[in-house]
């Protein structure tokens, strides 16, 4: 534990040198690459009410300003198109994609008018599984995620969720009403709440693999500054000491009915559909105020600002306003977490990639890793994780997204306006140099 501790520390402070973003102007995407897969992610900022554990961009719903943003999200999506970018996979979270279906349908549907799309993920909460959501999203939308967080009625309304969606036992039923209605049906848990125990654990288990659907994700609590002071009022103080505890139980029980995907994806037996585009995609574009785009070693963070968002997409700009590029080992440190959390490192298919070996790529990393006992096999063609090596690639995950959660504070704390006169200055997106 001690060691886990000082790992996750020390991947912390990493995290937060390498998400140092920094604010920028006059910035677009670079220019698609021949060959390279894309996918497009859609950020739809808008929530019936706020949860107090979560750090994306999102507001509550207001029509008027909902219904204006979807058109400027529908812009920025010709604009990259304009721009060349083609895509065959669409994922759309938030927020909550599903509280205006019919702007959202209009959304999807000038995806496939603009690109060869081949399947659509989408995210929603569970007062929204109804039939006339499974009417409209037939055909259009594959996979669909569902944000549950937790059964437990206390923790449900301690977090602001009882009151919206309903108790632990009525989100079980509606699951079940669309359970077989798409390709897959993910349900998204958290764990590691302050006061969650191994009973409140072994419940919502035992009611995911009742939901009937095929996968689900068990993600610890990913905090950030804001996160910790909204828990610590609602729930209790974030802390991390039964964590590795927690996520064992949650392996051990699961796996019983379901087969890992990723060191916190799980799928039924005989399906494999992971929901998680960071994990799939190597490089994506991320369109919508507060999105990220990760291409040719840099991420761009959109404006948080709706205002300044819809000015900038009116005027023809990408909505850019962060930027940080890493360096080739920034690079390979990104990738050799993605592939491993992923379960496997293809040896060979690193070298064609990177020039060199993984040994001499990251000779540090692979040293600690096979110290630690984190490698189950490590041959010529491929590393794999023992239930250790698992864990710490959820703490890395962790310490990653709470680094992006920052991001999303900083943003918010900032706002980044862009005024009037600058956005004359800017370039067209099709022209501004990245």
């Amino acid at each position: 534990m001690i060691v886990d501790g000082v790992f996750s520390t020390s991947f912390r402070i990493a995290a937060q040198v390498l998400l140092n973003i920094q604010p920028a102007s006059r910035v677009s995407l670079p220019p698609p690459k021949p060959g390279q897969t894309y996918m497009l992610y859609t950020h739809i900022p808008f929530c019936e009410s706020l949860c107090p554990y979560c750090s994306f961009n999102r507001f509550l719903l207001d029509e008027a300003s909902a219904r204006s943003y979807f058109v400027s999200l529908r812009e920025e999506m010709r604009q990259v198109a304009r721009a060349g970018y083609s895509f065959e996979t669409l994922y759309i979270g938030g927020g909550t994609p599903t509280v205006m279906l019919d702007e959202l349908v209009q959304t999807i549907d000038l995806a496939r008018e603009l690109f060869p799309i081949r399947e659509v993920s989408c995210e929603t909460n569970p007062n929204h599984l109804d039939q006339r959501l499974i009417d409209v999203l037939d055909g259009r939308v594959q996979r669909l995620s569902v944000g549950v967080q937790s059964f437990d009625d206390e923790l449900l309304k301690k977090i602001n969720r009882y009151e919206r969606f309903g108790s632990g036992e009525a989100i079980l039923n509606r699951l079940r009403s669309v359970a077989g209605c798409f390709d897959s049906l993910n349900v998204d848990m958290i764990f590691n709440f302050p006061g969650q125990d191994e009973a409140a654990i072994r419940r919502d288990i035992a009611m995911v693999i009742a939901s009937g659907a095929n996968q689900t994700t068990f993600y610890p609590l990913m905090t950030s500054p804001s996160v910790q002071r909204s828990l610590a009022a609602t729930v209790g103080q974030v802390e991390y000491r039964r964590e590795a505890e927690l996520y064992h139980l949650i392996v051990e029980e699961l796996t019983r009915e379901f087969d890992l995907s990723t060191a916190w994806t799980f799928s039924r037996k005989g399906n494999h559909l992971i929901d998680e585009y960071i994990v799939e995609s190597d490089e994506y574009v991320g369109i919508g105020s507060g999105s990220f785009s990760f291409l040719q070693g840099a991420l761009y963070v959109n404006t948080f600002s709706l205002e300044t968002y819809r000015r900038m997409v009116a005027s023809g700009h990408a909505p850019i306003t962060g930027k940080r590029r890493f360096s080739k080992i920034d690079q390979m440190r990104y990738r050799f977490m993605m592939d491993l959390f992923g379960l496997r490192l293809d040896k060979r298919a690193w070298k064609a990639r990177f020039g060199r070996s993984i040994e001499q790529s990251l000779p540090l990393e692979m040293a600690f890793f096979q110290a630690s006992g984190a490698f189950a096999e490590n041959t010529a063609e491929a590393i794999t994780l023992t239930p250790h090596g698992r864990y710490l690639l959820v703490v890395m995950m962790r310490e990653f997204f709470s680094g992006i959660n920052r991001i999303r504070d900083q943003a918010r704390q900032a706002m980044l306006t862009v005024e009037p006169a600058e956005l004359k200055r800017l370039q067209p997106y099709s022209q501004a140099k990245a």
